[in-house]
């Protein structure tokens, strides 16, 4: 990726999109420096790695109304853990570079002076690691039948490392809807014979959910996201997210 400017970065708050109310995102990691320094650091300081966080930061116009809108999605999370998934520019297309996590909204603040656009500003602090990973599903394409998505070369699995996944349903339709996703993998991009590696809660209406493996190694390459749908005339927009760490 070449160096891009800022313009549309995407940004998905457990079941709320961001991006048509944001005008400052800022995704942050560190590991703290521990001072490990002794009689043979020969004079200087010497640090390991200790624990590691992340920290997600926002603001832009405030609007509320029903459970998509940044107001409702911020008091209904404060202090709730949930997925949060970042675009790095203006794209969440399937294979689009994605930052996520699990994070505790840990700040909400809105308010202004008289004649000023309503704002607002939110601050979410990970509850698991930070994921570079990729857009596995894109948030605009509706979904009514059951159906798979399109396969990504995510990699496999080394063994201590996890594969992450997050979903976010951004909206539900139709009469009793219900969604449930799932994280599959193959050898190769045929899915002859694919493997259910995780499998998400049924959704009934808009939220977000995360889920990562055990640990265990996985010699598969491929990844997919899937779903079954049922329900009278159902229809849902949902966003993925996938990647190791």
């Amino acid at each position: 990726m070449a160096k891009t400017v800022l313009t549309n970065v995407r940004c998905f708050a457990v079941a709320v999109d961001l991006t048509g109310v944001s005008n400052k995102i800022e995704v942050s990691s560190e590991v703290e420096a521990k001072d490990s320094t002794n009689y043979a650091s020969e004079g200087y300081k010497e640090v390991m790695g200790g624990l590691a966080s992340a920290e997600i930061s926002g603001e832009g116009q405030w609007e509320a109304g029903d459970p998509t809108k940044v107001d409702d999605g911020s008091w209904s999370q404060l202090g709730g853990v949930g997925p949060w998934s970042i675009s790095a520019n203006n794209s969440a297309a399937v294979g689009s570079l994605a930052y996520f996590t699990s994070a505790m909204r840990s700040e909400y603040k809105l308010g202004e002076a008289v004649g000023e656009v309503a704002p607002w500003t939110g601050t979410a602090k990970s509850a698991w690691p930070l994921v570079r990973g990729q857009f596995a599903h894109p948030p605009g394409t509706a979904r009514t039948a059951t159906g798979t998505g399109t396969a990504l070369q995510v990699g496999a699995v080394p063994a201590g490392k996890r594969l992450y996944a997050a979903l976010h349903v951004l909206s539900a339709a139709g009469t009793t809807p219900s969604l449930t996703a799932r994280v599959e993998s193959a050898p190769d991009n045929t899915f002859a014979s694919p493997t259910t590696r995780l499998t998400f809660a049924a959704a009934t209406a808009v939220g977000g959910q995360a889920l990562r493996t055990d640990g265990t190694a996985i010699t598969d390459t491929w990844w997919r996201v899937g779903w079954t749908i049922s329900g009278t005339t159902p229809s849902f927009l949902f966003a993925a997210t996938l990647g190791i760490q």
